[in-house]
């Protein structure tokens, strides 16, 4: 160990608290310049100074070193409508707890192991948040792109892997088993999210995007997301790996605790489908349907939220939008959907360049949107967690952030 990395231990636990002694020097000058520019225009002050937001400029600084932002209300989290305010926590401010990713996604709580699971597809690797030190390290490497993650009932992990086009279940004694890897004798696609049901099922979605070089494999010389064959899927991957080939549409499916894979949703009612949920009660799935991916022949997904009602016998009924997540004129893209434990639903939000609404949005039952969050990237994907299940964990491009509420998450995971 150097002498410096004994001097500053709490450096070597988190890089966004390293400081130089330059930036140190600038940071206490335009302190001195506030302090005085604050003495001499006190008098003129008439109301509270507004803390800095995403959309402020500057805009405010997410990392450790960032000024306080939370006077009563933290500035980037917006009641649209007044019932919001029952569902946020008025004294707590959004924290990035980690960032340095390359596309973070899959949040998911382990209640038995309080930390947070996350995946970092392109890395490929998933990444754990632990509760009682906020400490994050690589939980396994590699992860096969693996994309969206869960735990079941029994605190099984579950993940969906793109490299692989499958679902896995992680035993608790560390083995994994293969939940589904084919339908009708048809390779998946690339599995991208999956829940677990009470009735011991799982539902997940196949979307086509770990179909592509950053995130997964493309297809065999031919196949629809390598139709000139100029890329060579076995680069960079093991001896004896074996790419696959796009051979279904775009769907979600049900696999029975008896292992039988059923197709419950098709492409024609929700293309391109990602995030999923259940209502609390699971009588309602939402299912995120999200653009166009590598190899669709069709228009692919317009950025919407489908709703079905479940029956006793598992079939969906009663197909309709959602929402089409457009606020203000902006289309606020969703993926990744978790359930409160009174049926509002949390949604991410990809909004693109449009500052200020990338982040979470918030649906009531009915689908009116009651709030938002905002984040200094697009997110990905939302989960539940902490002890108490109240605290909202977002997977957001290249970084971690999270927030209390005063709602719980329904369901585990």
């Amino acid at each position: 160990m150097t002498r410096q990395e004994r001097r500053d231990p709490e450096q070597q636990r988190d890089p966004e608290l390293a400081i130089s002694r330059r930036t140190l020097v600038q940071g206490l000058a335009v302190a001195a310049g506030a302090t005085v520019a604050g003495v001499s225009g006190g008098l003129a002050q008439t109301g509270p100074v507004a803390p800095p937001s995403t959309v402020t400029s500057p805009p405010r600084d997410f990392s450790p070193r960032g000024a306080p932002t939370t006077y009563f209300w933290d500035p980037d989290i917006i009641a649209v409508d007044p019932s919001f305010n029952d569902l946020a926590q008025p004294n707590t401010a959004i924290k990035r707890l980690y960032t340095g990713l390359l596309w973070a996604e899959g949040p998911a709580w382990s209640s038995q192991g309080r930390y947070l699971l996350w995946s970092d597809i392109p890395n490929n690797r998933q990444m754990r948040w632990s509760e009682d030190d906020g400490r994050v390290s690589v939980f396994r490497t590699p992860s096969n792109n693996s994309n969206g993650n869960s735990f079941d009932f029994q605190g099984r992990q579950l993940s969906c892997e793109h490299l692989t086009r499958r679902v896995v279940r992680y035993e608790h004694d560390g083995t994994a088993t293969v939940l589904a890897d084919s339908y009708n004798g048809k390779r998946l696609n690339s599995p991208n999210d999956v829940v677990a049901h009470p009735d011991g099922s799982y539902w997940f979605t196949d979307p086509p995007y770990g179909g592509m070089l950053y995130e997964g494999e493309p297809d065999v010389a031919g196949g629809p997301s390598n139709s000139a064959g100029k890329l060579n899927p076995r680069i960079g991957q093991p001896a004896g790996f074996v790419p696959g080939r796009r051979e279904l549409p775009t769907s979600c499916y049900r696999i029975d605790p008896s292992g039988r894979v059923d197709l419950v949703v098709t492409e024609e009612q929700v293309p391109d489908p990602n995030g999923l949920c259940f209502s609390p009660d699971y009588k309602k799935l939402y299912v995120a349907s999200t653009g166009k991916g590598p190899g669709d022949t069709g228009p692919g997904g317009k950025g919407d939220i489908f709703v079905f009602d479940v029956g006793t016998d598992n079939k969906l009924t009663g197909h309709k939008r959602f929402t089409d997540c457009v606020i203000d004129g902006v289309k606020c893209g969703p993926d990744g959907l978790r359930c409160d434990v009174n049926g509002n639903l949390w949604s991410s939000s990809n909004a693109g360049r449009a500052v200020g609404y990338s982040g979470v949005t918030v649906w009531s039952p009915e689908g009116k949107l009651l709030g938002r969050i905002r984040l200094p990237e697009v997110c990905g994907n939302v989960a539940f967690g902490g002890p108490k299940r109240n605290r909202l964990f977002m997977a957001a491009s290249q970084s971690l952030y999270a927030v209390y509420t005063a709602t719980q998450g329904a369901g585990p995971g």
